[in-house]
């Protein structure tokens, strides 16, 4: 999966030959997942039209403030589009262009837009070899990277004129590669290798019966696609669910048993930077499993359970760096129970749900948590879907490691 997915991503063509790769842009970037919205300068419709780029990116093309043959419509508005994307790509970026957007003159759409936009703008310069060279375009470069755009270098080769040498814009497939690199490099978690364990452990009793719990799986589930959105590898441990995962960034481990989960996360764990164990492991499973099918002949049935390993307090025994989080669901002294357990196991931050609230724990698409550190300072949070509880989990582990 692609970190462009999700994005919001607008694209500025300008009047350059190199306007005919923009097609296969569009292309990759809906191929990544993301929402793609182009804008052109009118002069850029003389090299590449409108209806394909609408198609492609499934939105209609916008070249000026009005739609010249209807008077009445209502303005597009540069101020919201640019607020809207989440990157800001001008692919060709003529010299004319890169004039403009380097002194402010904003006498088109386009260049409107870039002065409203609030997030990161690629700028990919495509022009002839002189007009590359000319002092006023280096100028021009270097002012607009002074402001903090990205430029996507040129490439060398033979141009529009017969000459050759630098000019050419970079290939689409180059320019997405480059604006996913650089988006993972910005991402928070970029370069930490996260551990979460998710969902239930089930312990057999004989080969068709076992023991487990309500536990789908969700909030694991939300957590290691919430680190991987953050740019952090992700080692996904979990139990019986039915969540997939396609994100590239995360590994996922299935596992039944609570031994065999405690056999997987300690074999990743000293790899880690942090550990998240969200997973509702079993704290009993049968001590003898029957090897057969146990028939229903008696009007009752004795089982004698013996604790399972605990995998929680076994990794606090032994973290050195590692960032280690852990759950409490609780019914009864939540707060007081929630801080024994993050004492006694050696924890950095627990997340503490209630079975006493409604909407949280087991089976259900929301949680209401309160998030507890070292520190014993408690933050508690309202009601949310898993996948914003996810969110708040991750800003608070962001401040755990940069505290």
């Amino acid at each position: 999966m692609s970190i462009l997915r999700g994005k919001n991503i607008l694209l500025g063509i300008t009047a350059g030959i190199a306007a005919y790769k923009t097609a296969s842009l569009v292309r990759l970037f809906i191929k990544s997942g993301a929402h793609v919205k182009v804008i052109m300068t009118p002069a850029a419709k003389e090299f590449i039209t409108p209806l394909t780029l609408s198609t492609l990116s499934k939105n209609p093309v916008i070249s000026s403030f009005t739609e010249d043959e209807d008077d009445s419509a209502v303005w597009n508005n540069h101020v919201e589009l640019g607020l809207w994307a989440d990157l800001f790509l001008v692919a060709p970026a003529t010299a004319n262009t890169l004039s403009k957007m380097a002194s402010g003159r904003s006498d088109n759409f386009l260049v409107a837009t870039y002065l409203s936009a609030k997030c990161p703008v690629y700028f990919a310069p495509a022009m002839d070899l002189d007009m590359y060279k000319h002092p006023s375009t280096k100028s021009s470069l270097e002012l607009l990277q002074s402001f903090g755009n990205i430029m996507i270098p040129v490439t060398s080769g033979e141009l529009a004129s017969g000459l050759v040498g630098a000019g050419r814009m970079a290939e689409p497939e180059s320019i997405v590669s480059l604006i996913e690199s650089h988006t993972l490099n910005q991402l928070p978690f970029y370069g930490k290798t996260i551990l979460v364990t998710a969902g239930p452990t089930y312990e057999a009793i004989d080969p068709v019966r076992f023991i487990g719990n309500h536990s789908s799986g969700l909030m694991g589930f939300e957590i290691a696609q919430k680190a991987a959105h953050l740019g952090a590898e992700v080692i996904y441990i979990t139990g019986p669910t039915h969540f997939k995962t396609t994100d590239s960034r995360i590994k996922t481990i299935p596992v039944v048993s609570a031994h065999e989960m405690y056999t997987q996360v300690h074999s990743y764990f000293k790899s880690v930077d942090v550990a998240v164990l969200s997973a509702a492991v079993a704290d009993y499973k049968p001590k003898y499993i029957a090897t057969a099918k146990i028939k229903k002949s008696e009007p009752t049935l004795s089982l004698e359970l013996e604790k399972t390993k605990d995998i929680l307090a076994s990794l606090g025994a032994i973290k050195t760096n590692q960032l280690l989080v852990g759950f409490a669901l609780e019914t009864n002294n939540e707060v007081d129970n929630a801080i024994k357990k993050l004492k006694s196991k050696n924890l950095d931050l627990i997340v503490l749900n209630s079975l006493n609230d409604v909407g949280a724990g087991f089976g259900g698409d929301t949680n209401k948590v309160t998030l507890i550190d070292k520190n014993l300072v408690e933050t508690v949070y309202p009601l949310k879907s898993k996948a914003k509880v996810a969110a708040d989990i991750m800003t608070e582990i962001q401040k755990q490691i940069n505290a």
